[in-house]
């Protein structure tokens, strides 16, 4: 976000010190503060004090300090002279270029081939404009003394709602699945930490075993303990010791293969790759992870935890094979070649309630919006609005009855511009429908505890989907790490954090190669040959996205996973082989490049990054 916006701002503005710079630009870089280290260190110059508030224009703290972005934008209105140009970005992504782009005052146009990129701008730049300075709908916001609608700048009211409407999802969700997570010795159960088995090679042993990497579960001071394994004729089972296994008991599983715990004998990969692509790799529960007034504690595994653990029966999951040979990839090897296959039957029971309840937390925030909208601005008297929330807190009297003040006969959805009840409420469903991304991403086999933290790790820890042997099953409906109220935080405070002078901006789907975006400066990170498989990555999460949005968006989910044919990387199992690969590549981005330069604008610079 820091190069992004150190790029655009300078692609904008001029020296002040060049002979030939306009006397408005010069005179508002003279008016800049002239304390800072480059106006000390090499003489007070407007050049200098521009370097100086570029050095502030670029820190942290600047993303949402309203004076530092205000002369930002006013430095590049008077250099452009009243007529910023719109920015587009080819290969927005993750949105960053984008997003940088409006907070700076521009029109900023986000175009990416893979839907969720595209849903990630539409939800970072073209989203929020449309509903700004917009009070919440919630029946518990609007009952509260805020000091009026002008304390919901930006995109404040929609976090709001956000943030309601995923707490709704929750409480609803512990309703239909909370007998799934039962507590353990009166403490909530935050995690259950879980060891893959194989049946050992050794017929005389002919049992399930466990694979660990590690059988260590904290090293945290004072509270260090690990799983022992207590091998009781041809099976193990586990007791939490405190303290640090010996040197020769440490895991079963090491960087040359496994060992079967009960006879000692090795267990080669290609061995238990063949059990996985067989359907014969199973769990074992290791530990219980769970958290009270003594902070976190660990304990043996019992029965009931692994019934209830059994129990769950899912209504779907999803559907889609995991790549052959995608970059990164290694659980295709071990039998984990569809989607689902990734998740446990509690974690897929779980978040497809989760993917259900967006559904209705739409229909809940619409109709909410709807009252919000035709609800009476009554200065002094009780609001005429009736909530239609569930188990929601009605409105007392007295309470000031404020509309969402959208149009109220505009029943055009989202996707086609529409600002009243029906769009708003499917706006607050694409913010839920990323709090369940942000959930997938610590609800997979893949997730591993973290021993120092205490903590489940999230899948991408990298750009890859590694093999994991021992991994650990969050609680969603806990407090604590991996749940579901963390996930939805995050998007709400992202909410609070976007620009507050937006223009409209808009993302959409295209192909970078046959771009029709006219008359806008350009500024974008490409792909760089096969560092990132962006495509086979983004599957992961459009498949539950998919579930949420595509009556939504039925253009940007008409597939049932990401396209791949027509991404712009050297992928070489998709075109024969490493030099094909290559050549598709430099191709296209030739393509790419010589589409651009005849409709990009040519009285600002472009701008391309490469940081790999």
């Amino acid at each position: 976000m820091a190069a992004a916006r150190a790029v655009i701002f300078t692609s904008l503005v001029d020296d002040p010190d060049d002979k030939d710079a306009l006397p408005a630009f010069v005179a508002a870089c003279k008016a800049l503060p002239g304390d800072g280290p480059n106006v000390k260190a090499k003489g007070d110059s407007p050049r200098m004090r521009l370097f100086d508030f570029i050095e502030r224009l670029v820190t942290w703290e600047a993303t949402t300090d309203e004076k530092i972005m205000g002369q930002a934008r006013e430095l590049i209105r008077i250099a452009t002279e009243g007529k910023p140009p719109p920015l587009l970005d080819p290969f927005a992504g993750g949105g960053s270029i984008p997003l940088e782009a409006q907070r700076l005052g521009l029109e900023a146009h986000a175009s990416d081939l893979n839907p969720v990129a595209v849903m990630i701008n539409k939800a970072m730049i073209e989203i929020p404009p449309r509903f700004a300075d917009k009070p919440p709908v919630n029946p518990r916001d609007r009952a509260r003394d805020t000091g009026g609608d002008a304390a919901w700048k930006a995109a404040a009211g929609l976090a709001a709602d956000v943030r309601y409407y995923g707490e709704w999802m929750r409480d609803r969700a512990f309703e239909r699945i909370g007998h799934l997570y039962p507590k353990h010795e009166g403490e909530t159960v935050i995690a259950w930490l879980w060891a893959r088995t194989v049946i050992s090679p050794n017929p005389a042993v002919n049992a399930p075993v466990p694979l660990v990497r590690s059988f260590v579960l904290s090293k945290k001071k004072g509270r260090k303990c690990w799983a022992k394994p207590v091998i009781e004729g041809k099976s193990v089972r586990f007791e939490i010791t405190p303290g640090e296994p010996p040197k020769d008991q440490e895991g079963t599983v090491k960087r040359t293969g496994a060992r079967c715990i009960v006879s000692g004998e090795p267990i080669p990969f290609d061995y238990i790759r063949a059990e996985g692509k067989a359907g014969r790799m199973g769990a074992q529960l290791m530990a219980i992870v769970t958290e009270g007034k003594r902070g976190r504690s660990y304990y043996s595994p019992e029965d009931e935890q692994v019934r209830v653990a059994e129990s769950a029966e899912p209504k779907w999951k999803p559907a889609g094979d995991v790549p052959e040979k995608a970059l990164g990839f290694r659980v295709q090897l071990y039998g984990m070649d569809e989607y689902h296959k990734l998740f446990t039957l509690r974690q897929l029971t779980a978040l497809t309630t989760f993917s259900d309840l967006v559904h209705e937390a739409r229909e809940l925030a619409t109709q909410d919006a709807l009252a919000a909208m035709t609800t009476p601005q009554d200065e002094g008297g009780a609001s005429n609005a009736a909530s239609s929330a569930q188990d929601s807190p009605s409105l007392p009297v007295g309470a000031r009855g404020r509309g969402m003040g959208g149009a109220l006969d505009d029943d055009r959805p989202l996707r086609d511009g529409g600002s009243g009840a029906r769009a708003y409420g499917e706006a607050v469903s694409v913010y839920l429908a990323f709090a369940m991304s942000r959930t997938t991403n610590r609800s997979a086999t893949i997730c591993i505890w973290n021993t120092l933290r205490e903590t489940i790790e999230q899948v991408f820890g990298r750009q890859a989907i590694p093999m994991t042997w021992d991994f650990a099953e969050a609680n969603l409906l806990s407090d604590s790490t991996g749940n579901w109220a963390g996930n939805l935080d995050w998007i709400a405070k992202v909410l609070v954090a976007m620009p507050s002078h937006a223009l409209d901006s808009w993302a959409f789907q295209e192909d970078a190669k046959v771009s029709t975006c006219v008359g806008r400066i350009l500024s974008t990170d490409p792909p760089y040959y096969d560092n990132i498989g962006y495509a086979d990555l983004s599957d992961y999460f459009y498949v539950w996205m998919r579930r949420s949005l595509r009556n939504l968006f039925p253009d940007v989910f008409a597939t049932l996973l990401v396209p791949k044919t027509s991404e712009l990387i050297a992928s070489a199992y998709r075109h024969g082989n490493k030099s094909q690969a290559k050549d598709y590549f430099e191709t296209g981005m030739f393509e790419t490049f010589s589409r651009i330069r005849r409709i990009v604008r040519r009285d600002f610079p472009l701008t391309v990054y490469y940081a790999f």
